[in-house]
């Protein structure tokens, strides 16, 4: 008989984390997701990203750290305070992680692979009104208009 495993709470976020991204990453539109795992997702922003998951995130991608202290709008010193103390990130900064963390699916998928994408985020992009993509991760809106630009790429529409 097979035991039942259990969870700290970390790993449970983290499972999150990465069943949402598999979620966006796919081309199902958000109508098909279940009430509970909007709520899920909620809940996991309303009570904070560990630095832990965090750090299973941030391995992913090209971003220095500086790079996450201005999309999360903290200094360089905090974001080693909140990684030396193993903090959690409040709501607002959660949901930026997963903004990013979502668009960086979509990304992959549209692309093909985590690098094509860094290559594309990390280039000026004539669309974008010749703007590096990257520039645009400090906010929502910017956050959005990059994935209404990956949505335009994959259906072929690209000005």
């Amino acid at each position: 008989m097979k035991k039942n495993k259990f969870y700290t709470q970390e790993e449970k976020e983290v499972q999150l984390v990465q069943e949402t991204t598999a979620f966006y990453g796919t081309s199902v539109g958000f109508t098909s997701i279940d009430d509970r795992s909007v709520f899920a997702i909620i809940d996991s922003i309303n009570k904070g990203i560990s630095f832990t998951a965090f750090e299973n995130i941030i391995k992913k991608y090209s971003f220095t750290l500086q790079n996450w202290a201005e999309f999360l709008h903290i200094s360089n010193k905090t974001l080693s305070r909140y990684q030396k103390e193993s903090k959690t990130f409040d709501a607002l900064q959660s949901e930026r992680i997963m903004q990013i963390e979502i668009l960086h699916s979509k990304g992959e998928e549209v692309f093909g692979s985590r690098e094509n994408f860094s290559t594309w985020l990390e280039t000026e992009n004539l669309a974008l009104g010749n703007i590096i993509p990257r520039d645009l991760l400090k906010n929502s809106f910017g956050i959005n208009l990059l994935m209404d630009e990956l949505v335009r790429i994959e259906h072929g529409v690209l000005a």
